[in-house]
Protein backbone atom coordinates (compact mmCIF):
# COMPACT_ATOMS: atom_id res chain seq x y z
CA UNK A 1 0.00 0.00 0.00
CA UNK A 2 1.29 3.45 -0.90
CA UNK A 3 -0.87 6.23 0.57
CA UNK A 4 -0.71 9.57 -1.24
CA UNK A 5 -0.15 12.47 1.14
CA UNK A 6 -0.70 15.14 -1.52
CA UNK A 7 -0.02 16.01 -5.16
CA UNK A 8 1.45 19.18 -6.61
CA UNK A 9 1.51 19.34 -10.39
CA UNK A 10 3.15 16.14 -11.63
CA UNK A 11 4.65 15.39 -8.21
CA UNK A 12 3.07 12.77 -5.98
CA UNK A 13 4.17 12.77 -2.33
CA UNK A 14 3.59 9.38 -0.69
CA UNK A 15 5.02 6.68 1.54
CA UNK A 16 5.00 2.89 1.59
CA UNK A 17 3.08 1.28 4.43
CA UNK A 18 5.50 -1.48 5.35
CA UNK A 19 8.83 -0.02 4.31
CA UNK A 20 10.32 1.18 7.62
CA UNK A 21 9.44 3.00 10.83
CA UNK A 22 11.50 6.16 10.36
CA UNK A 23 9.27 8.97 9.07
CA UNK A 24 10.02 9.77 5.45
CA UNK A 25 8.28 10.68 2.20
CA UNK A 26 8.76 9.57 -1.38
CA UNK A 27 8.21 11.90 -4.32
CA UNK A 28 7.54 10.55 -7.78
CA UNK A 29 6.86 12.18 -11.13
CA UNK A 30 7.45 11.33 -14.80
CA UNK A 31 10.91 12.94 -14.46
CA UNK A 32 12.14 10.91 -11.51
CA UNK A 33 11.78 9.91 -7.89
CA UNK A 34 13.28 10.80 -4.52
CA UNK A 35 13.11 9.87 -0.86
CA UNK A 36 13.48 12.33 2.04
CA UNK A 37 13.83 11.67 5.77
CA UNK A 38 11.68 14.00 7.87
CA UNK A 39 13.29 13.36 11.23
CA UNK A 40 15.46 14.36 12.96
CA UNK A 41 15.88 16.87 10.12
CA UNK A 42 14.69 16.88 6.52
CA UNK A 43 17.34 15.18 4.42
CA UNK A 44 17.53 13.71 0.93
CA UNK A 45 18.12 9.95 1.13
CA UNK A 46 18.29 9.03 -2.56
CA UNK A 47 16.98 10.09 -5.93
CA UNK A 48 17.05 9.46 -9.66
CA UNK A 49 16.12 11.66 -12.58
CA UNK A 50 15.56 14.95 -10.75
CA UNK A 51 17.80 17.97 -11.26
CA UNK A 52 19.38 19.83 -8.33
CA UNK A 53 16.85 22.62 -8.89
CA UNK A 54 13.93 20.17 -8.67
CA UNK A 55 15.34 18.55 -5.53
CA UNK A 56 15.76 21.95 -3.89
CA UNK A 57 12.17 22.85 -4.77
CA UNK A 58 10.88 19.51 -3.45
CA UNK A 59 12.76 19.94 -0.19
CA UNK A 60 11.21 23.40 0.28
CA UNK A 61 7.73 21.96 -0.28
CA UNK A 62 8.44 19.24 2.27
CA UNK A 63 9.72 21.82 4.77
CA UNK A 64 6.51 23.84 4.40
CA UNK A 65 4.26 20.78 4.68
CA UNK A 66 6.28 18.68 7.12
CA UNK A 67 3.60 18.72 9.84
CA UNK A 68 0.94 17.58 7.36
CA UNK A 69 3.14 14.69 6.18
CA UNK A 70 3.91 13.59 9.75
CA UNK A 71 0.23 13.76 10.69
CA UNK A 72 -0.75 11.56 7.71
CA UNK A 73 2.08 9.15 8.55
CA UNK A 74 0.89 8.76 12.15
CA UNK A 75 -2.78 8.43 11.14
CA UNK A 76 -1.90 5.70 8.66
CA UNK A 77 0.35 3.91 11.14
CA UNK A 78 -2.44 3.92 13.73
CA UNK A 79 -4.89 2.49 11.16
CA UNK A 80 -2.38 -0.12 10.03
CA UNK A 81 -1.74 -1.31 13.59
CA UNK A 82 -5.43 -1.69 14.51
Amino acid sequence: MSPTVFKIGNYRFHFFSKEEDRIHVHVISPEGEAKFWLEPTIALVNYSGFSAKQLNSLQKIIERRKNEIIKKWKEHLKTRNN
